[in-house]
């Protein structure tokens, strides 16, 4: 594949970690402005040269960093209706203040194979026995320009403080539809099979109808769809299970239809991009019926991307070192059941790439998050491609650590393709920077990249956006 360089326009620095970027008009006004969410709970815009405050909820946000500074929970969705224009309506996905509990699991989880009583957990106790709770409510901006929160769309209790998701808001231009992106609930090797439960909410991805008006403002704290209120279950349907954790999901208008772009974070092995175009979502009220008739609801059209089965391309597999020889690792297939019953049902990659690489050309990854179409023609090279970003090259002879850029081509069977890192010119010092983020604008003819100097989210102020340009 072709070599491409490009170079990275500063925008903002000295900002915290930017978990989300992306444009809209506001109301009463004609250009598009940059949206940059921070995980601590600031949302900010640029405006006439400057940065501006839109709207600030540190205080509904969960503290943070309270073991170390590395977290993943906070300011995690963002999502502007279609009609923010004249409705004024956005959505936020956060966890919330006062919620933290003890987790699932005393310790660590690992899957041993030999051990069944590993393969086999269950998450009991739930109403004490979890990590917090995530909210997804819906706002409005009035006319007087302070933002109020208008309901809670829904409560969720999340097993451990990891895989929440991150972009996890983001509306459909096929459906006009908000999809609702959850990650597995986290700890590591999905320990409950959340992912694979058609009743768990956990390791789906949702489309919400927020059109309905369900008139429950205040919905219960819960685990599975069954648990909802039923005006609540009708507002809902699940387009895919499998997910472990992804960076929200993008949209490529081709023709008539919409290609739709996910990436999947994986576990010890690789990171995957996923594409399809067409699906059929299953309405939760369907799912609950049949799970209360004791039978498999119809799964044609439905996407499954195979977690805790299969890691991407392969079955997800438990690595560990080679006691003869420290160059090489043992791998051994986590779950050979799940992979088995996954094995047909699932969907392939797009494309996949890997946390340890031997080729020249390629990097050793360590967690995706962003993947975006590009349309634009500023830069000719991507036109048309798919880019996307990596938290960090994990080669031990790069310090300080800096993330990675790289595109993929689609074939026209969305068969499986490889994909080509992008250089970048920028000089960012003595100073780590992790690619947090990617974004775009409304027709997707500009891309914008977060960096962040530090793995703890307590490091506050390292944060920085730029636009990527020839």
């Amino acid at each position: 594949m072709r070599k491409v360089k490009v170079r990275l326009r500063p925008i903002v620095n000295r900002i915290n970690l930017p978990t989300i970027l992306k444009t809209v008009i506001l109301p009463g006004d004609s250009i598009e402005r940059l949206f940059i969410a921070t995980q601590v709970g600031e949302i900010f815009y640029i405006g006439n040269g400057g940065i501006r405050t839109f709207l600030d909820i540190r205080p509904r946000i969960i503290k943070l960093g309270a073991s170390g500074g590395y977290d993943e929970r906070g300011l995690l969705g963002l999502a502007f209706h279609p009609e923010f224009y004249y409705n004024g309506l956005f959505y936020l996905h956060y966890s919330a203040a006062g919620t933290q509990g003890p987790g699932a699991l005393l310790e660590s989880f690992k899957p041993a194979p030999c051990d069944q009583n590993t393969l086999n957990l269950k998450w009991t106790n739930r109403d004490t026995q979890y990590d917090h709770i995530d909210t997804v409510e819906e706002w409005i901006l009035i006319s007087s320009g302070q933002p109020q929160k208008r309901r809670a769309l829904l409560n969720l209790r999340r097993p451990f403080s990891n895989h929440n998701g991150v972009n996890s808001l983001n509306f459909s231009p096929e459906t006009g539809k908000l999809v609702l992106t959850t990650g597995d609930g986290g700890s590591g090797y999905d320990p409950f099979n959340l992912s694979q439960d058609e009743m768990e909410i956990a390791g789906k991805i949702i489309e919400i109808d927020v059109d309905k008006n369900t008139s429950i403002y205040s919905p219960p704290v819960v685990t599975r769809f069954n648990e909802l209120p039923v005006p609540i279950q009708e507002t809902l349907s699940v387009m895919a299970k499998g997910v472990r954790n992804i960076p929200g999901i993008s949209f490529q208008r081709y023709y008539n239809q919409y290609i739709k772009y996910v990436g999947n974070v994986g576990q010890d092995l690789v990171e995957s991009i996923f594409s399809f175009v067409h699906y059929k979502p299953i309405p939760v009220t369907q799912l609950i019926q049949a799970s209360l008739m004791k039978s498999e609801p119809d799964q044609e059209g439905f996407i499954n991307f195979g977690w805790r089965g299969w890691e991407g391309p392969f079955p997800a597999s438990i690595i560990r070192g080679c006691s003869a020889n420290p160059n090489l690792d043992e791998k051994t297939i986590a779950y050979y059941n799940e992979a088995i019953k996954t094995s047909v049902r699932r969907i392939k990659p797009l494309t996949s790439y890997f946390h340890k690489d031997p080729r020249p050309d390629k990097f050793w990854g360590t967690a995706l998050t962003g993947v975006h179409p590009y349309k634009g023609e500023g830069i000719p090279a991507l036109t048309g491609s798919v880019v996307f970003t990596d938290l960090a090259r994990k080669e031990e002879s790069q310090t300080p650590v800096k993330g990675v850029l790289a595109y993929i081509r689609v074939r026209p069977d969305c068969q499986l393709n490889d994909f080509s890192v992008i250089e970048t010119d920028y000089n960012f010092g003595s100073q780590s920077a992790y690619y947090v983020n990617l974004g775009t604008n409304l027709d997707q003819t500009r891309l914008y990249l977060g960096v962040y100097g530090s793995m703890k989210v307590t490091d506050f102020n390292q944060g920085a956006v730029f636009e990527i340009i020839p």
